[in-house]
């Protein structure tokens, strides 16, 4: 007699089975003797249908040494001054740090401090680029910052680099800084200028070719030097922005590369204006003042600031006083190669107060004179200019006096009034001589009083004595005045 196979014994169950109420919903298969769990809502036996069953797998992240400790995640990211809902979106956006051991997390933030990253600059940092403190790129850069540029690169430089470049970026910082270095950027000034560049520009994402293009192209106008006195050179592209601007500079000046490194060499931050800026510039001169190109260039060589100056506060008004003032172009031009500084002085500050002095002993106001007096003393102070003119009143000079003597010799306005008082005193005190001499040579005042005055005297007291001419004293050359010396010898012997 056939019998009905033996059910399997998994549908076998005692009438006292635990309800499925009272069993958990799930099991993690975590070995081969993991249990599983029947649905038994109704008693179980033979001829009655298999309950289901029901398997529930929870995923586990597999990381080789990490465990995963969000509550000690978010003790971390409070500590930084992070609340829970900044630690969630923070977490969303950069899924990594769940992978990073607290250890790691801790230590990262440990160097970003020990570079001076720190407080509310740090939590706004992580909170901007949380990447700071997963990538793998930013434990060698922060190791070469610090104890191979020493600690110095300032704090703000590097937590602008962090924000606004991608770690993966930061690889062959090093590198790079090594090319500046064997380029020829003193090791001293490195660091200089790294806190002076945009360090993602000018390194980060300017590949290796690019910075070694940028320092051969400078070798010819000036080379590193260019860089260490002013380091945003480095931020500029080579052939959007360092070849057309001295290429413009140097076709202005036809062609001469040794007044072109001059200029650059003079004014590096002549590198940082836009080619349209320094043609509107020029076509400025060519047109208001009436200057030529090779004209322009030497303004330029004497006084490269004139390209940071503006033409409607300062070079209109300033040529237009020239022009007031009786001068030509060819009259402009050479006033400007000896004080091309007015262009940039200040009116209210500085100029207005200076005109004043020049009326107050006499000059008249729009004339050739007036102009070539203002000219002289564009490189004094107004400070210094009154020290001298009330110099002159305490010796009973007149107003009058002084104006004579300024107008024989301009540059008398600027020396220094300390100076001025030891060689007056030395003229009337050693020399013996009436102060009205100094109506007829006022340039006496400009001569070094030990190396010329003094020594010329005491050489021509001893040959002729007394009475001799200040004037044929001090203005012969010194090769001529050593030779009448040997004669004068000569000749008494």
């Amino acid at each position: 007699m056939l019998r009905s196979p033996r059910p399997p014994a998994f549908f076998l169950h005692s009438q006292h089975s635990p309800s499925s109420a009272s069993l958990p919903r799930s099991a993690t298969f975590s070995s081969p003797k993991s249990s599983l769990l029947l649905d038994s809502g109704q008693p179980s036996g033979i001829g009655l249908r298999a309950p289901s069953l029901h398997v529930q797998c929870r995923r586990v992240i597999s990381s080789p040494n990490v465990e995963f400790e969000p509550g000690a995640l978010y003790v971390l990211f409070q500590e930084l001054g992070l609340n829970e809902k900044e630690t969630e979106s923070l977490l969303t956006r950069d899924p990594d740090l769940r992978l990073k051991s607290i250890r790691s997390l801790r230590a990262r933030v440990a160097s970003l401090k020990l570079v001076g990253i720190s407080g509310l600059e740090l939590c706004h940092l992580v909170a901007k680029r949380p990447s700071v403190l997963a990538a793998g790129e930013i434990d060698p850069f922060i190791l070469f910052v610090q104890y191979k540029l020493d600690g110095k690169v300032d704090p703000m430089q590097l937590k602008r680099l962090f924000m606004s470049t991608e770690p993966r970026f930061l690889a062959g910082f090093e590198e790079k800084v090594n090319l500046l270095i064997d380029g020829g950027i003193p090791r001293e000034k490195i660091v200089h200028v790294l806190n002076n560049v945009n360090l993602t520009k000018a390194l980060s994402l300017k590949p290796f070719e690019e910075i070694e293009r940028l320092l051969n192209f400078l070798s010819r106008y000036g080379g590193v030097d260019l860089i260490v006195r002013h380091p945003p050179i480095l931020n500029f592209d080579v052939d959007t922005q360092l070849i057309p601007r001295v290429e413009f500079l140097l076709e202005l000046s036809g062609g001469d590369e040794d007044a072109t490194r001059a200029v650059l060499r003079k004014l590096p931050t002549f590198l940082k204006y836009r080619v349209e800026h320094l043609e509107s510039h020029v076509e400025f001169l060519r047109s208001f003042a009436g200057l030529d190109d090779q004209e322009i260039f030497r303004i330029i060589l004497v006084f490269p600031n004139i390209v940071s100056a503006s033409r409607e506060r300062n070079l209109r008004p300033r040529i237009s006083f020239l022009k007031e003032c009786g001068l030509n172009s060819n009259e402009i031009f050479k006033f400007l190669t000896k004080a091309a500084l007015f262009l940039g002085l200040s009116f209210e500050g500085n100029i207005a107060y200076k005109l004043g002095f020049l009326v107050k002993i006499g000059y008249k106001y729009r004339t050739k004179e007036f102009a070539v007096a203002i000219g002289a003393v564009t490189r004094t102070s107004c400070e210094n200019m009154q020290k001298v003119i009330e110099l002159f009143l305490s010796y009973g000079f007149s107003c009058e006096d002084v104006l004579l003597m300024s107008k024989k010799h301009p540059q008398i306005l600027q020396y220094n009034p300390d100076s001025l008082e030891e060689k007056v005193e030395y003229l009337v005190g050693e020399m013996g001589r009436d102060l009205d001499e100094l109506l007829d040579f006022p340039a006496f005042l400009g001569y070094k009083l030990d190396s010329r005055i003094k020594h010329r005297y005491e050489v021509k007291k001893k040959i002729i004595g007394e009475g001799m001419s200040i004037n044929k004293l001090l203005n012969v050359s010194s090769e001529r005045f050593a030779k009448k010396k040997v004669e004068k010898l000569v000749h008494k012997a």
